[in-house]
């Protein structure tokens, strides 16, 4: 296949393509192992705490795959993408292209350093014969979130107001909200996270009051304090039938998503997180419902 290798559950070629929101059941969702993470140069503020201390690639490696048998052990199909020591950011799959409806983009990745990460997306879409849509500027997939006919885009340095235009015109069926965040969370989904239909997670901070008001009127708000921002809490996966992924080190998030109704599905990604990304940012769904 040109690199890419589909693992689990053999798949016959198709080209099923499906995203309504973030919450339905998970069928594929696209991974690439951190083979090669480092932080090699620093495009964040997390990975500026960890600078010095850099990446255990054996223990992320380990906690990756520990992260890819429960989705596998939860019927989630698993498309892997090759690694390449040219990209140690390669593990952030979201953010190389994202899914909305039956529609594929790839995206325009801002930092130098993870530009062509999208190559082997792109040969995976090739060899499965899925047409997709390129970004007509910078906008990364972790600024892209989608429930059902509404898309919330966060508007940041890595994703552009250019951008977003472009996605209005590409899919007029949908209405495109712009969030602004502090940029310094990196994308969206680090402070705002859709867990079901009436429930998000978000870390109030991040935002100004005009729209924390105006996403309080569309879901009931839960809160993320700022210790566990840091460690990722709002980057949360979900996988449908009310099931979450998340880290065990952020125990309050998850107390509160128990209590919310949730079933938490704790995994060790402590390493992963150095550079800035968890659960969500992670892995790029393809097919949900």
């Amino acid at each position: 296949m040109g690199g890419a290798r589909i693992l689990g559950a053999q798949l016959q070629k198709t080209s099923t393509i499906k995203c309504m929101t973030e919450y339905d059941t998970l069928r594929r969702v696209i991974l690439c192992p951190p083979e090669f993470m480092a932080i090699d140069e620093v495009i964040n503020e997390v990975q500026k705490q960890y600078l010095d201390e850099n990446i255990d690639k054996t223990r992320a490696m380990k906690q990756h795959a520990q992260f890819e048998k429960l989705l596998k052990e939860n019927g989630v199909d698993v498309i892997t993408l090759p690694a390449s020591e040219e990209f140690p950011e390669q593990v952030f799959t979201r953010d190389i292209g994202f899914t909305i409806g039956n529609e594929v983009f790839v995206a325009g990745l801002a930092a130098d350093i993870r530009k062509g990460e999208e190559g082997p997306l792109k040969e995976w879409l090739s060899e499965e014969d899925i047409t997709y849509q390129s970004a007509a500027d910078r906008m990364e997939g972790g600024d892209v979130i989608v429930d059902r006919d509404t898309i919330y885009v966060g508007i940041s340095s890595r994703t552009s107001s250019k951008a977003v235009r472009h996605l209005e015109q590409k899919l007029p069926e949908y209405t495109v909200k712009r969030i602004p965040f502090d940029g310094r969370y990196l994308h969206l989904d680090c402070v705002f996270n859709i867990l079901s239909s009436e429930k998000a997670l978000i870390f109030k901070p991040a935002f100004d009051q005009e729209t924390f008001d105006e996403l309080a009127t569309s879901f009931e708000l839960i809160e993320v304090e700022a210790d566990e921002q840091f460690s990722l809490g709002t980057n949360v996966l979900s996988i449908g039938n009310g099931k979450v992924f998340s880290l065990p080190q952020n125990a309050k998030v998850n107390a509160k998503l128990r209590a919310n109704g949730f079933q938490v599905i704790e995994v060790d990604f402590s390493e992963i997180i150095k550079s800035g990304g968890s659960f969500r940012c992670c892995s790029m769904p393809v097919e949900r419902g």
